[in-house]
């Protein structure tokens, strides 16, 4: 069993310290000398990005919560008109790109837009002068904005933890007295919270990295300020240290988060003889409830899903032109290298902590899922940092043997834009994979064994058949994470090379995201299947 096991451990090893190498790269860089670029920031502009980048967390956040919590409670606990479609509708949001989101109530919103057009018909209003009327393109606008696209985060982690909580402690508080309002706010909220903090601090780490949707808005963040410095100073030295700061935040908020929640656990979980029974509503109370909800998912996905096909259909000729399908074959070829590159990898360090079976054997995939939590515009910055160097290194080899100097092979082409999309989203391969391989029981590993089967011989035989269904999500949620990702492609990509991403940002950042409605529509289909996904293994958990 162990013919192979150094070759695995050796690989596992080199492909996990290869995926952490950008991150390490970042903190290396950041101590170097900036001359005068990192002072001026931080005397001028660089204390406004940081109060703004907390601001925006703290409201998308709160926001976020505000949003996703109730939402939660009613699915979870009350029986209305259609709350089976709820259940999974409520998490439609998350395939909607925040700076779609964010262009369409823009234009909903604005002077010339038909909210603010049909107020001054309505009342004679003349002027600006003679109304108050909400500026989407501010701070609060942008928070509100994310916190549409980002609750379905608390909403789902908060709803699968409700739902796991013993029915007898809510019937417990019941004949103490308590009224449902106060049952949760005694009983099911407390046992939820540490539900809430992860999803809390998922939303947090996805807004401290949004990019999109605060530059359209002209919201200056420490992200922002990462893309500045490096096109605008021209200085990877300067744009490391702003990305160092952001990598300790987020390391500081993850511990933080894991901190606060260290001694909290729930000692009654619910059987499936002592499963939360859903009561039914009538009244007003039942109108409320599918109020709030059909009303949340309007707002976050149907009216501006709505509003993508009005644009399509208005404008289907400035849609349908030859560049759309080149960059549609840009995002499917680079997102389905990605996708084999990833699970490759994934396999290679679940294999190796299968077989080893040590704690240090976790170790390799750890680090390799580190990429994960870091924002694709820093993720952007250490991967340039990683293959300039190793530009340089093959250029000067090229010339030393007299072969000419090739150029920018890795960091100038599509090299970058895949090795930025496999270090971020390996972290999803490897877990599928490994919740795909958990479920397979030992005793067949050893049974293969007394059966004189090799290493090769029980990954061919015994894991890959029984995974193959793991494997196969891994490799799809990794292509489509990669086909949405706009942080890291907007920098890392080569000239005169689009991504749908890129593609439909470019139109936004222009006020003209009617003549990318068809490929902003794409997006935001292939966005749903892995929330289908979602879906389906929710409801096999809590059928």
């Amino acid at each position: 069993m162990r013919d192979r096991l150094p070759m695995i451990k050796t690989s596992s090893w080199g492909l996990a310290l290869l995926l952490v190498l950008p991150i390490l790269a970042i903190f290396y860089t950041a101590v170097g000398d900036t001359g005068d670029i990192f002072p001026h920031l931080f005397e001028t502009v660089l204390p406004t990005y940081t109060l703004n980048t907390s601001l925006l967390v703290a409201g998308v956040v709160a926001i976020a919560i505000i949003l996703g919590v109730p939402t939660a409670w009613m699915l979870a606990m009350y029986q209305v008109p259609g709350s089976r479609q709820l259940q999974w509708a409520m998490v439609l949001p998350l395939a909607m790109p925040g700076y779609i989101i964010g262009y369409i109530y823009t234009d909903w919103f604005d002077y010339a837009g038909p909210l603010q057009r049909g107020l001054r018909a309505l009342f004679e209003w003349q002027t600006v002068n003679d109304y108050w009327f909400p500026d989407m393109r501010t701070l609060p606008g942008a928070c509100f904005v994310l916190a549409l696209v980002l609750y379905p985060y608390i909403y789902l982690l908060t709803r699968a933890a409700f739902m796991e909580q013993s029915v007898t402690l809510t019937h417990s508080a019941r004949l103490l007295g308590c009224s449902p309002m106060q049952s949760f706010r005694r009983i099911s909220l407390p046992l939820a919270r540490p539900a809430i903090a992860v999803g809390a601090s998922l939303v947090a780490m996805e807004a401290l990295g949004d990019f999109g949707t605060v530059n359209y808005f002209a919201v200056s963040t420490l992200t922002t300020a990462v893309y500045d410095t490096w096109l605008s100073y021209s200085s990877l030295t300067a744009a490391a240290k702003i990305s160092a700061i952001m990598l300790v935040a987020i390391f500081l908020l993850i511990s933080v988060e894991r901190y606060g929640r260290r001694k909290q656990a729930q000692f009654s979980p619910s059987s499936s003889s002592d499963a939360i029974e859903k009561m039914p509503l009538t009244g007003w109370r039942k109108v409320g409830v599918l109020a709030w909800c059909w009303s949340l998912l309007s707002l976050a996905f149907i009216l501006p899903l709505l509003q993508l096909l009005v644009y399509a259909w208005h404008y289907y000729e400035k849609n349908a032109v030859s560049e759309f399908a080149t960059f549609s074959y840009n995002s499917f070829y680079t997102s389905s290298l990605a996708a084999l590159i990833a699970v490759g990898i994934a396999w290679t360090v679940n294999v190796y902590r299968r077989l080893r079976g040590h704690g240090v054997s976790v170790a390799p995939m750890r680090l390799a899922s580190m990429g994960y939590a870091v924002p694709g515009t820093v993720l952007a910055i250490g991967v340039m940092l990683v293959l300039t160097r190793g530009d340089h290194f093959i250029n000067d080899i090229a010339t030393h043997y007299g072969w000419g100097r090739p150029g920018l092979l890795l960091s100038g082409t599509m090299v970058a834009l895949l090795v930025a999309f496999v270090v971020r989203f390996s972290a999803v391969a490897i877990g599928s994979i490994e919740s795909s391989m958990a479920k397979i029981p030992p005793s067949l590993d050893m049974a293969a064994r007394t059966m004189g089967c090799t290493t090769t011989g029980v990954i061919r035989r015994v894991h890959l058949p029984l995974i193959r269904r793991g494997t196969l999500i891994a490799m799809l949620l990794v292509f489509i994470e990669s086909m949405k990702e706009l942080n890291a492609a907007i920098l890392l990509r080569p000239f005169n090379f689009e991504t749908l991403a890129t593609y439909v940002y470019n139109f936004t950042s222009d006020e003209h995201l009617e003549y990318a409605a068809l490929p902003a529509i794409l997006l935001v289909v292939v966005g749903l299947v892995p929330l289908i996904l979602i879906n389906r293994s929710l409801e096999q958990k809590y059928q």
